[in-house]
């Protein structure tokens, strides 16, 4: 069985993205890794080129900046992806996700449990969302707990909005949901550890791939992110993976998570005290239909 990965970037150094931590987590899983690389000005290609490992292979490509409903240029950069990928499953990690050095053995037994059933196209991760530093976690109804991040390649899955996740796309326009299974096996996302003031700037860049430049000029008034305007974080007290332990050593600012700022709605407060003592989230999104 040959296993593809695939990811994208585009000025990877410019706004901290982890994405050779991120390379580097995958590539021992994979037998090829597709990495689409967007027009860079600041030395990103040139550094994944440097990882010199044959298992690479960069597809050059050009954003459509003008693809500003729901991150479609994100989904379009992961379906070139997907178009090159020749392996028979493929696994996807976003740029600033990335996976323990002992991800492989539970990953390869958790796909050969999947190829071996018809009726299942992926596998269904759980996420660790890193806010504010490498401390603190985002555990909330506003953020996903599980998605797919590894499926059959059946040359009709593609990305699902701005390529968060996945669906089928063979007769039907929004596609079709996938059957999944879970694996134990974390990703780590690192979306909001970064100085606040190049969290500011990735911010105020990046939301123009979701809304106008009349809504972003509303929402660019200040230099620095400010990361108490969050729902509710939580203390995290792990290992990171290895491959992060470098750009973990060079963080030069401080977070101080102030709770009594939260900024919570009340029916969220409701349903999160009910899964806290539960342990299900009720209405919870899903872009899966998990397979026991």
């Amino acid at each position: 069985m040959k296993i593809s990965g695939f990811t994208y970037i585009r000025n990877g150094f410019d706004y901290q993205y982890p994405f050779i931590a991120s390379i580097n987590s995958l590539l021992p899983i994979v037998d090829e890794l597709i990495v689409v690389v967007g027009s860079s000005s600041d030395g990103t290609k040139e550094a994944i080129e440097a990882l010199s490992n044959d298992k690479i292979k960069i597809v050059d490509s050009v954003w459509d900046d003008s693809l500003r409903i729901g991150g479609k240029a994100f989904a379009e950069q992961s379906n070139i992806g997907i178009k090159h990928s020749t392996g028979d499953w493929l696994i996807h990690l976003q740029a600033d996700e990335v996976l323990m050095q002992d991800a492989k053995n539970k990953i390869l037994e958790c796909i050969q449990k999947a190829d071996a059933k018809k009726n299942v196209d992926g596998i269904l991760f759980p996420f660790l969302h890193f806010w504010g530093d490498y401390q603190h976690i985002r555990n909330t109804r506003r953020t996903h707990r599980f998605e797919i991040r590894a499926f059959k390649n059946n040359r009709d899955v593609f990305s699902y909005r701005d390529s968060q996740g996945f669906r089928k796309y063979s007769n039907r326009s929004r596609g079709k949901k996938l059957n999944v299974i879970k694996t134990e096996v974390r990703l780590f996302h690192y979306s909001y550890t970064r100085h606040p003031k190049l969290m500011k700037k990735k911010s105020n860049y990046f939301q123009r791939f979701w809304h106008s430049d009349n809504w972003i000029s509303k929402k660019t008034d200040s230099t620095l992110f400010d990361f108490n305007d969050v729902d509710r974080l939580e203390i995290y007290k792990g290992e990171h993976p290895k491959y992060m332990q470098d750009i973990i050593n060079k963080k030069d600012w401080e977070f101080n998570y102030e709770a009594s700022r939260s900024k919570s709605k009340f029916t969220d407060r409701i349903l999160n005290f009910i899964e806290k003592h539960t342990g299900y989230r009720l209405f919870e999104y899903k872009n899966y239909n998990l397979i026991s």
